[in-house]
């Protein structure tokens, strides 16, 4: 495939992330899965084979497991095109006053420090390739919501994504926000099938990267039509 792009995703293993290795490969492209779960990542790469997809077992959290993640991609495949920073996790208690700081740790290590350090491990292969970084923000990050913690960790996924796309263009570098509405994934204890579904967004990845390289799409936002 004369356009085909090798992508890293992390929070492959479920939801958005799982959708968006469907949707990429099935574009021509090649993957590169990451997520604690490994059984569930396997059972990707068994659906798609070895020669498409790659699935390295990681906490994104941890700076040390997500660069051995980009040093297995460029091992296998050679170079780094896209990286999509989809890891991402919510609290069950909310508020501030009665919130608990141990889902607070959690939650901020992976939808804070992982986006960092996914960032951090693979910006100089990307410059490489004058490649694309793609972060999952929320509508929640672009909004007040009341007490939100999770929300203000989407507002940083958000303002990162500002500044990280200024410092890329300086090397022809692209970086995409998505900011999605709510999104019918096992991060709800029920199903909600009237709002997104988790292949509306990787859509939105797709529609990012098959840009123009003239063309940067700084920010996709998604609601669901209910």
């Amino acid at each position: 495939m004369e356009n085909e792009k090798v992508i890293i995703i992390t929070g492959a293993s479920s939801g958005i992330g799982a959708a968006t290795v469907d949707k990429v490969v099935s574009a021509g492209h090649k993957a590169v899965i990451t997520a604690r779960s490994l059984d569930k990542l396997e059972k990707i790469v068994k659906r798609w084979g070895e020669d498409k997809v790659l699935a390295v077992q990681a906490d994104a959290s941890k700076f040390a497991e997500i660069e051995r993640v980009v040093e297995k991609a460029k091992q296998k495949f050679g170079r780094i095109d896209v990286v999509f920073a989809n890891a991402g996790t919510g609290i069950n208690t909310p508020g501030i006053e009665n919130g608990d700081i141990d889902e607070w740790k959690t939650m901020t290590d992976v939808n804070i420090n992982a986006l960092l350090y996914t960032a951090k491990a693979s910006l100089a292969l990307l410059k490489e390739t004058k490649g694309h970084f793609i972060i999952t923000s929320s509508i929640a990050g672009k909004i007040s919501l009341k007490g939100s913690v999770y929300g203000a960790t989407k507002w940083f996924a958000y303002g990162f994504g500002q500044n990280l796309a200024a410092e890329m263009a300086q090397w022809e570098g692209r970086c995409t926000t998505i900011c999605p509405g709510v999104v019918n994934t096992p991060f709800f204890d029920e199903a909600k099938p009237e709002k997104l579904d988790p292949s509306d967004v990787a859509d939105a990845v797709l529609y990012a990267i098959s840009a123009d390289p003239r063309c940067s799409i700084r920010e996709v936002c998604l609601m669901p039509t209910q």
